[in-house]
């Protein structure tokens, strides 16, 4: 199980180094990547649950491997609290606590939004529990 998470880590914290790589963010500047890394990375788990335990029975290592090693090295809470020490050290004060908070909101809005349209897309498959057909009860 752990070396499931650690290879899926190392996919995921792979994909955020390219996203920085693509879109860096200067020292003085407002961390953009890091806020749209992780709005990303949220949506991703809100169709990712719904898929896995609304849709389909996963093998057991799916979760681990995707959700806990790909989607957590994709995310960045880490780099989140940084970001928010870098601004408060330079005396942006009220841009980092928007940020803090901003964040929270952004990244569970993003779940919130992609579990409604996924579900959405499915056309009436996870709209209770049980999922549709080769669906498990997530009870």
């Amino acid at each position: 199980m752990v070396g499931v998470v650690a290879v899926g880590g190392a996919f995921g914290a792979t994909a955020r180094y390219g996203a920085s790589l693509l879109w860096p963010t200067p020292s003085s500047a407002f961390p953009w990547t890091t806020l749209l890394v992780n709005a990303v990375g949220c949506a991703i788990i809100g169709v990712f649950l719904v898929l896995i335990t609304e849709m389909w029975t996963a093998h057991r290592l799916v979760r681990p491997f995707f959700g806990t090693g790909v989607l957590g090295g994709f995310t960045t809470f880490s780099t989140y609290t940084v970001d928010f020490t870098r601004l408060i050290q330079d005396g942006r004060i009220a841009i980092a606590f928007g940020y803090l908070l901003g964040t929270l909101v952004v990244a569970m809005a993003a779940v919130w939004t992609a579990v409604a349209a996924t579900r959405r897309v499915l056309g009436g498959y996870g709209s209770g529990y049980g999922g549709g057909p080769g669906g498990r009860a997530a009870r």
